[in-house]
């Protein structure tokens, strides 16, 4: 008599159970819509198109990318490299069925939605793919960052009652196009990653919301589900870049450097002291939320330190404080400071997502949260006035969020909610 004992990840249990259910009860391919022409988007749809369940489309709105990417494909399948955190990596080759930049093909059939672009692109896609939306789709930001709930529910109107929105708060993996349209490479995947949702009053998905994209994403990160999609905002990682560009540059003495600074790994007790109040701030805005709506649960919206522990646990070598936690992040390595080269050496710039997407799309999110819960954020003012100042823009005054270009941001006042009641009003 022989025995054995196997130890299978209980994500690798559900998935082994949903693709032969799957099998035996449906054998029609699930439609999936890939928003987007960049890093996270070619490794998602060849990622996507490599499952025999899935037919993947993708819906680049960008210049002459679909075009480009159509010929490239044409007679080859794209082919993407995972590297794992060993060293060891694999190679899949598929492709989608569809790249195009006409809303109306690419949403044909759709049941599945994943907007794979920057915040400041969502709501060009959402203008885009409203007209040609069908009751019971998943629409899902990957990542959704701040103000994605928000905006989606604002543009989409009506229909979103008969949708699912979904927000994950980061991608799944660190990603690059090594060569557009041909190859792409996953440089490793976090080990858990959390999701939100707002299932629509009307909304009859015809499958499983979470499982459906951990069964796209396969066995890690494992996703998952955050009670509220607030919680999620509150833990949106553009809270990161800010504080540790605050703190890097705040006092620059505008003389440019020989080299560009690391980002991540440079960090120092100053700006990890700045990362770790705002965080604090958030966490202080989450709690006070449970106070006054009842039955809310924001116990996940946790301190930036816990989350880089948590999801980054492998990767991180030294996890004594937030500040060595951060420099010590393997996934971290080499990234530096958003620079630009003159004759003389590197200069901040201050035109970078790191500004122009993390603060409208991010800080000032959560500001605006913060405010509609009574909770007073002066280290996050104290950033965004630093900041507002560099994109020539002018979100809060003081410390109120009644600044002139609060409508260009997706701040809940931005859509007319402005009570708590109306934050959970879905």
């Amino acid at each position: 008599m022989i025995s054995c004992s196997v130890l299978i990840h209980k994500s690798e249990i559900f998935l082994l159970i949903y693709s032969v259910i799957n099998m035996s009860s449906d054998t029609t391919k699930r439609r999936i819509l890939v928003c987007g022409g960049g890093n996270g988007a070619h490794c998602l749809s060849t990622l996507a198109a490599s499952q025999n369940n899935s037919e993947v489309h993708v819906l680049t709105l960008f210049q002459d990318e679909a075009e480009r990417w159509t010929t490239l494909c044409t007679d080859s399948d794209v082919k993407l490299t995972i590297i794992n955190l060993d060293g060891s990596q694999r190679e899949i080759f598929a492709k989608p069925t569809l790249v195009t930049k006409d809303p109306e093909k690419a949403m044909s059939g759709v049941q599945i939605i994943f907007l794979v672009v920057p915040a400041f692109a969502h709501e060009q896609y959402f203008k885009a793919i409203e007209p040609h939306l069908q009751p019971n789709t998943l629409i899902v930001g990957l990542p959704g960052q701040a103000g994605f709930e928000f905006q989606c529910r604002s543009i989409l109107s009506d229909k979103a009652n008969k949708c699912t929105i979904a927000s994950l708060e980061s991608l799944p993996w660190a990603c690059r196009i090594l060569e557009f349209g041909k190859h792409a490479q996953i440089l490793g995947a976090k080990d858990s990653l959390g999701i939100s949702y707002i299932k629509g009053k009307s909304c009859k998905l015809p499958f499983p919301i979470v499982e459906s994209i951990q069964d796209i994403l396969g066995t890690k990160p494992e996703i998952e589900e955050i009670q509220n999609y607030i919680a999620i905002n509150l833990m949106a990682k553009s809270m990161v870049h800010p504080p540790i560009l605050y703190g890097k540059w705040r006092d620059w003495d505008e003389k440019p450097l020989q080299e560009e600074p690391l980002f991540y790994q440079g960090i120092d007790e100053r700006q990890a002291d700045l990362l770790s109040k705002v965080s604090d701030e958030l966490i202080a805005t989450g709690k006070k939320l449970e106070q006054v709506k009842e039955g809310i649960d924001m116990s996940q919206v946790m301190h930036i330190y816990d989350w880089y522990k948590t999801y980054y646990k492998d990767q991180i070598t030294d996890k004594s404080c937030l500040m060595k936690a951060m420099k010590t992040n393997s996934a971290y390595d080499g990234l530096v400071h958003p620079m630009i080269k003159t004759e003389n050496g590197y200069v901040p710039n201050f035109n970078y997502r790191y500004t122009t997407e993390d603060i409208p799309f991010g800080l000032v999110v959560m500001k605006g949260i913060a405010e509609i819960a009574g909770v007073d954020t002066p280290v996050m003012d104290e950033i965004i006035l630093w900041a507002q100042q560099k994109l020539n823009k002018e979100y809060i005054v003081g410390s109120k969020l009644s600044g002139k270009d609060v409508g260009t941001a997706r701040a809940p006042q931005s859509f007319g909610l402005k009570t708590v009641d109306e934050l959970f009003d879905t």
